[in-house]
């Protein structure tokens, strides 16, 4: 069951577009952690940049899906480790 909720979780979160990049978050790798106990989901999560301008629209996003799926959601903002784009993102962003 935990696993079901855990994909759910997931697919909620690659609803979530970055508005500049035009990428969702789950592929960008902005969710650090995911923890499910029963209803309630725990999410650490980052931005691209300490001083995205869309920061608190990403935030808001993630707990609307989240809670589109039965979940009460809590979001942790983190820049530890800061954020790295992977060589697929640099690709899919002509950066490679």
């Amino acid at each position: 069951m935990k696993k079901l909720a855990q994909e759910n979780a997931k697919e909620a979160l690659k609803k979530v577009i970055d508005p500049e990049l035009g990428i969702d978050i789950w592929t960008l790798g902005l969710i650090y952690n995911m923890e499910i106990k029963k209803n309630k989901i725990q999410i650490k999560m980052t931005f691209t940049s300490p001083m995205c301008p869309y920061g608190p629209v990403l935030v808001e996003n993630v707990k609307n899906e989240l809670k589109n799926i039965s979940f009460n959601p809590e979001v942790e903002i983190v820049f530890t480790p800061p954020w790295q784009p992977s060589e697929e993102i640099k690709m899919m962003l002509g950066l490679a």
